[in-house]
């Protein structure tokens, strides 16, 4: 099955060539886009990184390590869904990186099916990890577009304050609140109060 270039990839980082071959023939046999690379400063310097995708990846490679290249990109910020794989039945390395939040850990030689199911499980939470964010960052340059005012008036509508308390607290007339508030549903594009506050809730996750 062909795969699609403009598809999320499956990012395979083994340095045993054999295995790397036979498990990007078993990805692709799937209908999933693999790059496939022997180290992770390969596939650092091949300018993936970022990109759509989840990451395959050995624990014990020449070079930088499995787990240390996971806390590395921990301490970088970079969010991407890790599957690791172990030739060795090593319990202390599997919590290690299960802890720092990779998806799966799997012992060769691998099931192909427990290794196709980790490997769209990783994929998924990706699009959705990508789906959620530009929500938060279309959700942040719309109040950008709010004056400091209708920010305040947006805080306070979102935590349940009435028209007549948000003049009260703000010095304002409650007609003056309304305009305020009426701006901030258009600039910000909720269709009702519960939109609203479900975008101040996705904010404030965000401080």
């Amino acid at each position: 099955m062909p795969t699609d270039d403009g598809a999320p990839a499956v990012f395979l980082i083994d340095d045993d060539r054999d295995i790397r071959e036979a498990l990007d023939a078993l990805l692709r046999s799937v209908g999933l886009r693999v790059e496939s690379f022997a180290s992770v400063e390969d596939f650092t310097a091949s300018g993936r990184l970022g990109e759509p995708g989840c990451l395959l990846l050995d624990v014990r490679l020449s070079g930088q390590s499995g787990l240390s290249f996971q806390a590395e990109l921990a301490s970088r910020g970079i969010d991407v869904p890790i599957i690791f794989m172990s030739g060795h039945a090593d319990v202390p390395m599997a919590v290690r990186g299960m802890k720092a939040g990779a998806i799966e850990f799997l012992t060769k030689p691998l099931r192909p099916q427990d290794l196709i199911d980790a490997v769209n499980q990783g994929l998924a939470r990706d699009v959705e990890r990508r789906r959620e964010r530009a929500e938060r960052d279309a959700i942040a340059r719309a109040r950008a577009t709010l004056t400091q005012r209708e920010r305040e008036v947006m805080d306070l509508v979102a935590t349940g304050h009435s028209n007549r308390a948000i003049a009260d607290t703000l010095g304002l007339s409650e007609a003056t609140v309304k305009v305020h508030r009426a701006h901030v549903m258009q600039k910000m594009g909720a269709g009702s109060l519960a939109h609203l506050v479900t975008m101040a809730q996705t904010l404030k996750s965000q401080r």
